[in-house]
């Protein structure tokens, strides 16, 4: 399957699961701890194939660079969200807020996603490595679920390096400890 139906299946999830967060006024903590997990589950791997896969394919030849550096700090603002969440959910506190923050910004950065970088991405990669960019996505995922915190926080530092030294990077975590 395309790259592009690959994204907006895991996005259509990833939404879902955040609508169902948002509407579990009545659940117990345990159940919210539980959905906010399976959000994470969903939108880390997805964010860091994404990132390596579709973003690298496409930032070295878009028209506009500065759309696909947005990108990669809409991820990082709701990985800071999600992480807030994480927190709040232990504790019960404002977690509602939190989730419905998530969305929104969830929300907000796959109607861009979809509409302008698609666009973008057609431009520069032909429907075969839109295709082979789809395959390694599904292959990628499961990989990075994984990982850890620290492993994902790894390869996002390492995504929005220039592909020339993100191997690198990539190799030096390794050799100090790190998953890679």
């Amino acid at each position: 399957m395309v790259i592009y139906e690959e994204l907006k299946k895991d996005h259509r999830e990833v939404l879902a699961l955040c609508d169902r967060l948002i509407q579990s006024a009545d659940a117990s903590s345990e159940q919210r701890n539980g959905l906010i997990a399976q959000i994470r589950d969903a939108l880390i791997p997805h964010s860091r194939a994404e990132e390596a896969l579709f973003y690298n394919a496409i930032r070295q030849e878009a028209a506009d660079k500065a759309e696909i550096a947005h990108a990669y700090t809409e991820h990082m603002m709701a990985e800071t969200l999600l992480r807030s969440l994480q927190v709040q959910g232990v504790v019960d506190v404002a977690w509602r807020t939190t989730a419905t923050k998530l969305r929104d910004a969830l929300a907000h950065h796959i109607q861009e996603e979809e509409t302008e970088m698609f666009a973008e991405a057609q431009k520069v990669l032909s429907t075969q490595e839109a295709e082979q960019i789809g395959a390694a996505f599904v292959q990628l995922k499961p990989h990075i679920e994984e990982q850890g915190f620290m492993g994902t926080s790894m390869d996002l530092i390492a995504n929005l390096l220039p592909t020339r030294f993100a191997a690198t990077f990539r190799k030096l975590g390794v050799q100090n400890g790190q998953p890679q």
